[in-house]
């Protein structure tokens, strides 16, 4: 069993970053590929990014490179950092955890989750 809280979700203006933690419960963090999804009002649960176990990493087209994601599997924690932000990346953003890196794209791969971190970008 893996629990996952989310933080450092906020209000920021477009423009501004981020950081987002997701830190993780139990001993096994390390073999888990991790990634962040985000759901907006009305929308789907999206894709944002992953990070496999041993560092692969893997972006959705709309980061365009804005977004870093990274994993500190000492701490058992994984990090979103989110730079230029926009009004359209309004959204909770929620933290999973997979046993295979094949489903990273998708919600129904993820295995963990955590509650989510809200998000807002003003314009």
């Amino acid at each position: 069993q893996v629990q996952l809280v989310e933080s450092g979700g906020g209000l920021v203006q477009a423009g501004g970053s981020l950081r987002l933690s997701c830190a993780a419960s139990g001993r096994t963090f390390s073999i888990y590929a991790m990634s962040w999804f985000r759901q907006a009002p009305g929308k789907e649960r999206e894709f944002v990014s992953a990070i496999t176990s041993s560092g692969v990493t893997r972006y959705a087209a709309f980061v365009k490179g804005r977004f870093t994601i990274s994993r500190d599997n000492a701490e058992n924690t994984q990090y979103l950092q989110m730079n230029t932000l926009k009004p359209e990346d309004t959204a909770v953003y929620y933290c999973a955890a997979h046993r295979s890196a094949f489903g990273v794209r998708t919600p129904k791969g993820a295995d963990y989750w955590g509650p989510g971190t809200q998000v807002t970008v003003s314009s």
